[in-house]
């Protein structure tokens, strides 16, 4: 009976140490000198070397000089340990309420009521980094104000990060907020009296 279990025991331990163990390590391994960066999580770095974020996560910018990210259903909002939607239905009525009181925050904020439906509806995750190009260039007007510079400074930061679709033809135009944001404080940054 053992010249029956034992080609299963030994095939069993050889693909586990093969495919269960040699084989992820040799692919971590792989990626992580290919593509270090990425495989370390895209994390971003201030210039003491801080970690402030990643370039694959959203964040919740509120202040008005920064672009503010799409709404986060994420948790208590963009909170990477619980990702995910609302679940929320098209004809939920929370759902319906909040979108049309964000549209309303929105319209009074941004001066318009030509609202992108990216600035009010979750991303699948709720931690989405990038918002439309329309979304952007909703708030050039509002950053630009805070920041006290051109509509069209601001404009060209936002068009500096804006990404294609892949080969031309795969996804949406995107425009990451966090490195808009990054590159905005460097550029042009918010000086504040003392005490605010």
């Amino acid at each position: 009976m053992f010249q029956y279990v034992r080609p299963a025991l030994v095939s069993i331990v050889l693909f586990t140490l093969v495919l269960g163990l040699a084989y992820p390590l040799a692919m971590t391994g792989l990626i992580g000198t290919v593509f270090p960066h990425q495989a370390g999580g895209s994390l971003l770095r201030d210039s003491a070397g801080q970690v402030i974020g990643s370039s694959l996560i959203a964040q919740g910018f509120a202040k008005p000089e920064y672009l503010h990210p799409r709404p986060s259903a994420a948790g208590n909002g963009y909170d990477p340990m619980n990702s995910g939607g609302s679940n929320f239905g098209p004809l939920d009525k929370k759902l319906i309420d909040r979108v049309k009181g964000d549209a309303t925050t929105i319209a009074k904020l941004e001066g318009t009521t030509s609202i992108p439906a990216d600035a009010v509806t979750t991303s699948a995750s709720g931690l989405d980094p990038d918002v439309s190009p329309d979304n952007a260039r909703m708030q050039t007007a509002r950053v630009a104000a805070q920041r006290g510079v051109a509509p069209t400074a601001v404009q060209a930061v936002i068009d500096a990060n804006t990404t294609e679709p892949f080969l031309g033809f795969v996804g949406q135009p995107a425009v990451n907020v966090l490195a808009v944001n990054r590159a905005l404080d460097a550029r042009y940054p918010v000086t504040r009296p003392r005490g605010t």
